[in-house]
């Protein structure tokens, strides 16, 4: 009777060994404390470090040609004396041309005048106005010919024709690209050894 219960006493007690074993394989570990200093941190990067795309120039539209500078104004013609039914050139003459303008304001400038080269032994002779030479914001608006001196004492009296006395309008022109100019053909202008009256021009200047 006595080895009975101490048989049973036994087998409870290792009955509650197994017990116990058992909950503690199937509780929860207690977690190892992580310290914050020895978590690893992303390094920081640096703006100045950062690779960076290289600027690329946008391709700059092609210049107006307006912006280029303006062209010269070139004024050529002849001069010549007429004697009888018979002309000749006239070597020294003189022409002048005379120009009006208007202001910024739209203001219609006072008549100035250039004068030419003199001519060559063919009678030929060439002006030039530049811009530059203008007033500031000044545009041209009219420009006109005319015949201005004769060196030859024979020839010496101007005619109209072709407006050597009223003033050759100047209207169609030819651009020589490769100087920039704006060239303009009058004339040709004829003097003349016969007394004429000098008739007053009534569109002149």
């Amino acid at each position: 009777m006595a080895l009975t219960r101490f048989l049973f006493a036994t087998s409870m007690l290792l009955l509650t060994f197994l017990v116990i074993a058992s909950a503690s394989d199937y509780g929860s570990a207690p977690k190892p404390k992580v310290d914050d200093h020895d978590t690893p941190k992303p390094p920081k990067v640096d703006d100045h470090d950062t690779p960076k795309l290289p600027k690329v120039e946008k391709p700059k539209p092609q210049e107006v040609y307006a912006k280029q500078l303006p062209h010269i104004i070139g004024i050529q013609g002849l001069v010549l004396c007429k004697s009888g039914l018979k002309s000749f050139p006239i070597k020294g003459a003189v022409a002048r041309i005379t120009c009006l303008a208007e202001d910024e304001y739209g203001y219609e400038t006072a008549p100035f005048s250039i004068l030419s080269g003199a001519t060559d032994a063919k009678g030929y002779f060439f002006a030039t106005l530049s811009p530059s030479e203008l007033q500031d914001k000044w545009k041209l608006t009219e420009c006109k010919a005319f015949l201005d001196y004769s060196p030859f004492q024979y020839c010496q009296v101007p005619t109209d024709v072709n407006h050597g006395i009223t003033g050759h309008l100047l209207a169609s022109y030819r651009i020589l690209n490769t100087k920039k100019i704006k060239l303009y053909s009058v004339g040709p202008f004829f003097y003349t050894s016969e007394t004429e009256p000098k008739s007053t021009p009534n569109n002149g200047y």
